[in-house]
C-alpha cells in the first residue's frame, strides 16, 4: 500500500481559522448560558497556550495529561498540546486514584491539565509530587497555573511543531475491563485516516452540528466527534451535567449524534415510561397519528434534525435497532477499537436488512476472519503499538494484522458481524463452550431490560442476569414483569443450542454502573466482576424461571 500523506490536526484548525474565521466552532454551557467560541478566536487561544507551554520548559516529545470531563477548553488544551510539540495523554474523569497514578506514571507525564470534575479526591490523592498543574476555568484542585491566565500572558506561539506521519499523536489508554490499562501509541497517521479516509461515506460538512459529551479519553469520541469535525469544520456543543443533558442535546440539536448502547437503551427506557410498549404499538397502527408519535419522540430526544445516529464501542442488540427504526430512527452501527485508532466498519448508507452486522469496512481497512474464527484488521488505521509493552505488541500485531481477540463473521455482501470476545466464551460444566453475547442480544428484544449478563462457568446450565429499566416499576406489577421476563426465556431458549439453553433468568436490585466499578468509562459491563458479584446467587438451584434478587422468588 502507498505511504499516503493525510493532513495533520493544526493544520486543519488553521484552515478552519483562515476560510471561516467568524462561524461559530464551540459552544459551552457554563450555568445555562453557551459560551461560544469562533474558528479564529479557538485557533489563537490554542496558539497562546502552546506558546505558554513551551514557557513553563516543556520539550518537545514531553506527555501532558487531560482530566476532565468534555469541554470547549478540552479541545484547546489538546489541540494546544499538539502544536507545542508534546504528546497529550487523556485520563477518564471517572477514574480512580490508582488509575490515575499508573497512567501519569506509565506515561512518565511532566504535566497534567486538570477540568470539571465531579468528585476532586481521585485527583488529588492520584498526582503524584512532581507533576505540574494546570487548572482549567472551572472548579477544581488548586494548581500551579491558570489554563486563563497563560493564555492571557503568551503571544501566539510561531513555529508551530511539524509532525511526520509515524510521530506519536496521543497515547490511549484503554478504560479496561481488567487489569491496569494498557497505552496505545496513536500516529498522526492513524488520526488523519481516521478523520478523513475512514468516513468518507459518512459525508460530514461544515454544516453538521455535533454534541460532545461521551469520555473524550476514548478513542470513539476523540475520533469521530473532535477530530471528525475538526477536520470537516463541524461546530461541537457540549453538556453541563447530566441533569441538562437532555436539555442540552436538544439544544445543540445534532446533525450527527453518536452514542454507546447503554444510553441507546436508556433512551428506550425514558420513552416506554411515558408510552408503554402496548399503547405505542397501539398509536403507530394508527396511520393519522403515526407520524405526530414519531416526531414527538424525535423532538424529546433531540434528534429532530439528526441525519446520522450511530451506535459503537460495545455490542448493540439487534432487537434496539429494530424498536428504534419503528420510530423511524436508524441507528447506523459501527466498529472499531482503540487499536484501529477509530472507525473500521459501519452499516452506512443505512440498510435494515444489515441490522445485527457493523457493516463493511470502510475505505482501505482490510479486514478476514482467522481459520481459528478471529477478527483481523489492516491498513493505516492500525496503531503503532502498545507503549512500553512490546511483548504485548508482538502478540497483538503480527504479520501485518491486529488479531482483535474479537470472533466475527463476514456475510457474502462483506459486512462484518461480531459474534462476541475469544476471552469471552466459557464451558459449562457439560464441558461445551458458549458465548454469551449472542444469548443477550435475544433478551435484549425485551425493551423492559437494560442490561444483560449471561454466565455460567462450570454450571449445568448459563444463567441470565438482568438489570431492569428505571420505570418498570411504575408501568406493571412485580408480576406482571415476572410473567414477561419468564416469556422471555421461553422465546430465548427456543432459539439456542441445548448447551447454551438458559436455566433462570436473575432481576439484579441495583444497576450496574461506572460509579459501583460494574461498567468501564466506556458503559461496557466488567464481566469478570459481574460474574464474581453473582457467583453464589447464579450458583444455587433454581425452580423457578425468573429469580428476583435479595428474595425467594
Amino acid at each position: 500500500m502507498p505511504d499516503t500523506l493525510y493532513p495533520v490536526p493544526y493544520e486543519m484548525l488553521r484552515q478552519w481559522a483562515s476560510k471561516t474565521p467568524d462561524r461559530v466552532y464551540l459552544r459551552q454551557p457554563v450555568n445555562r448560558v453557551y459560551r461560544e467560541k469562533t474558528w479564529a478566536q479557538a485557533h489563537d487561544e490554542v496558539l497562546r497556550l502552546a506558546a505558554a507551554f513551551r514557557a513553563l520548559g516543556l520539550k518537545k516529545g514531553d506527555v501532558v495529561a487531560i482530566l476532565g470531563k468534555n469541554t470547549a477548553e478540552w479541545f484547546i488544551s489538546d489541540f494546544a498540546i499538539a502544536a507545542a510539540g508534546l504528546i497529550p495523554a487523556p485520563i477518564y474523569f471517572t477514574a480512580g486514584a490508582d488509575t490515575i497514578r499508573y497512567v501519569l506514571e506509565h506515561s512518565e507525564a511532566k504535566a497534567i491539565i486538570l477540568g470539571k470534575l465531579d468528585n476532586l479526591e481521585p485527583a488529588r490523592q492520584g498526582i503524584p509530587a512532581g507533576v505540574m498543574t494546570i487548572a482549567q476555568p472551572y472548579e477544581t484542585l488548586p494548581c500551579d497555573h491558570q489554563m486563563t491566565d497563560l493564555i492571557a500572558c503568551h503571544a501566539p506561539l510561531v513555529d508551530v511543531n511539524i509532525p511526520k506521519m509515524d510521530d506519536t499523536f496521543s497515547l490511549i489508554y484503554t478504560s479496561g475491563t481488567t487489569g491496569n490499562p494498557k497505552g496505545i501509541v496513536v500516529t498522526f497517521r492513524n488520526i488523519g485516516y481516521s478523520s478523513t479516509t475512514a468516513v468518507e461515506a459518512l459525508n460530514y460538512t461544515e454544516n453538521d452540528r455535533l454534541i460532545s459529551y461521551l469520555p473524550l479519553a476514548h478513542i470513539t469520541e476523540r475520533a469521530m466527534v473532535q477530530h471528525v469535525g475538526l477536520y470537516h469544520g463541524c461546530s461541537v456543543a457540549f453538556t453541563e451535567s447530566l441533569d441538562t443533558f437532555a436539555e442540552d442535546v436538544r439544544n445543540a440539536s445534532p446533525t450527527i449524534f453518536i452514542s454507546v448502547p447503554r444510553l441507546w437503551m436508556k433512551f428506550q427506557s425514558g420513552i416506554l415510561a411515558k408510552l408503554p410498549q402496548k399503547k405505542l404499538d397501539r398509536l403507530l397502527r394508527i396511520p393519522v397519528v403515526r407520524g405526530m408519535v414519531k416526531k414527538k419522540i424525535k423532538k424529546l430526544l433531540g434528534l429532530s434534525s439528526t441525519r446520522i445516529c450511530g451506535s459503537g464501542a460495545a455490542p448493540i442488540s439487534p432487537a434496539v435497532l429494530e424498536w428504534f427504526s419503528r420510530l423511524d430512527i436508524n441507528i447506523t452501527e459501527g466498529f472499531g477499537m482503540s487499536e484501529t485508532s477509530g472507525l473500521v466498519t459501519v452499516n452506512y448508507p443505512f440498510r435494515h436488512s444489515k441490522i445485527g452486522t457493523v457493516g463493511g469496512p470502510a475505505k482501505e481497512a482490510r479486514i478476514k476472519i482467522s481459520d481459528e474464527g478471529e477478527l483481523l484488521i489492516a491498513g493505516d488505521c492500525i496503531v503503532k503499538g502498545y507503549y512500553k509493552d512490546p511483548e504485548k505488541t508482538s502478540e497483538t500485531f503480527r504479520d501485518g494484522w491486529l488479531h482483535t481477540g474479537d470472533m466475527g463473521e463476514i456475510d457474502t455482501d462483506g459486512s462484518l458481524k461480531i459474534t462476541g470476545r475469544v476471552k469471552e466464551l466459557f464451558k459449562t460444566g457439560k464441558g461445551k463452550y458458549v458465548a454469551p453475547v449472542p444469548i443477550e442480544s435475544l433478551i435484549a428484544e425485551n425493551p423492559y431490560v437494560e442490561q444483560i449478563c449471561v454466565m455460567g462457568s462450570g454450571l449445568p446450565q448459563p444463567v441470565a442476569v438482568v438489570v431492569r429499566g428505571d420505570a418498570v416499576g411504575d408501568i406493571m406489577s412485580l408480576g406482571e414483569e415476572k410473567t414477561g421476563l419468564a416469556e422471555t426465556l421461553k422465546k430465548t431458549n427456543a432459539r439456542l443450542e441445548g448447551h447454551e439453553k438458559l436455566s433462570h433468568i436473575v432481576v439484579a436490585k441495583e444497576p450496574w454502573t461506572i460509579e459501583n466499578g460494574l461498567l468501564t468509562p466506556t458503559r461496557k459491563i466488567k464481566r469478570n466482576l459481574v460474574e464474581k458479584k453473582y457467583a453464589d446467587l447464579i450458583a444455587r438451584p433454581r425452580t423457578d424461571a425468573v429469580v428476583f434478587e435479595g428474595t425467594n422468588s
